[in-house]
């Protein structure tokens, strides 16, 4: 006896007992104690979930926690796609840690939801739990980041962005501005501030980057972790900043977050953020495209170019569960269309892969 057809047998037991019919179709978002996010909703107090209405599609989403804009912007796009009827969402935060993400993926299989969504904080560390989720036939889907198992059935599919991609096009942009400023490729020493370590993001953008040094022969400086977020990321840039003086010409950022705080250590050091590399300015790229404090540093030419990470996965996601109740097969990794921006006027657009792309403004 499956999953669903064990849940019908008893809801009749039920019926014949109380010698009533239950009736009711709901939607609903239910947080878990003590994983109020600050802008996105917060803790009723509740002691405890209420059991699934199974008159509805339960999906329990284990998001990774609230280090960002980006974060932010993702969760509220999932808790808005469930907010109808018909669905029963269950959200817990994370909190950026794995442990936190296991225990609620264990929770949502003894509610015995219908389907999980998980953006895992790191790629590696799930098998286990990701096979206790098969064995109860539950569905999961995985958005943003990636896992790195060694059986890809223990996951229904993906969606999320090509986060090298992104790095390609930043680099090009790169390429193609300094070339249009008559900066020698000698000139070109990078610093990066690294997103989470192991997570899809870091490893994507922290490749691209690398690629792109090798193949134009630009100096990587150094490369140190911010953690994806506004404080780290300005202590990197003050040590990094006391470690190579003004040797830095470029400072690659793998979110916004990151590069507002970069921003911020560049400026209390007493120098510019911003597009004229012969006057002694540094030159910030950025990641997301999701902060209105990114976007306007960005029309101020303090950010010089941002490749966009779409974050508005909850639709995407939600057209997924419905292709599987439909008993359809999606595909396996979902990516989202992406844009780069530039206030800057010098490149108006780059080409990667023979694929043009537009350089909008922010």
């Amino acid at each position: 006896m499956n999953k669903r057809t064990t849940r019908l047998f008893r809801i009749c037991i039920m019926m014949l007992l109380l010698a009533a019919v239950l009736t009711g179709c709901g939607s609903g978002i239910l947080f878990a104690p003590g994983t109020g996010e600050s802008g996105i909703g917060e803790d009723p107090g509740a002691a405890e979930a209420p059991a699934p209405d199974h008159h509805t599609i339960t999906v329990g989403f284990s998001q990774l926690g609230a280090e960002s804009d980006w974060r932010s912007a993702n969760t509220q796009s999932m808790l808005e796609a469930f907010d109808t009827d018909g669905y029963t969402l269950l959200y817990q935060n994370g909190q950026q840690k794995q442990s936190n993400q296991i225990t609620a993926i264990r929770t949502f299989i003894q509610q015995e939801v219908d389907y999980i969504v998980l953006a895992p904080a790191t790629e590696t560390g799930w098998d286990t739990v990701l096979e206790e989720a098969r064995d109860a036939g539950i569905p999961v889907i995985l958005v943003d980041r990636r896992v790195d198992v060694a059986d890809r059935s223990l996951y229904t599919c993906w969606v999320g962005s090509d986060f090298e991609l992104e790095s390609i096009k930043a680099t090009a942009w790169l390429d193609a501005y300094t070339a249009k400023k008559g900066v020698s490729t000698d000139e070109v020493r990078i610093v990066n501030i690294q997103g989470t370590i192991g997570s899809t993001a870091q490893i994507g953008r922290t490749r691209g980057l690398a690629n792109a040094v090798r193949a134009n022969d630009w100096e990587l400086l150094a490369q140190m972790s911010g953690d994806f977020t506004q404080t780290k990321g300005r202590e990197v840039m003050a040590a990094f900043l006391q470690r190579f003086d003004d040797a830095i010409r470029v400072v690659y950022c793998e979110n916004d977050n990151e590069a507002i705080g970069a921003i911020e250590a560049i400026e209390s050091a007493g120098l510019t953020a911003g597009p004229d590399l012969d006057r002694g300015d540094l030159l910030v790229i950025s990641f997301d495209g999701t902060s209105r404090e990114a976007l306007q540093l960005a029309r101020e030419g303090r950010i010089a170019c941002i490749a966009e990470c779409n974050p508005l996965h909850g639709p995407r996601v939600r057209a997924l569960i419905e292709m599987l109740e439909r008993g359809e097969t999606p595909e396996k990794f979902n990516y989202v269309e992406e844009r780069i921006f530039s206030a800057l006027p010098e490149v108006r657009e780059i080409t990667v892969d023979g694929v043009r792309y537009e350089v909008e403004k922010p």
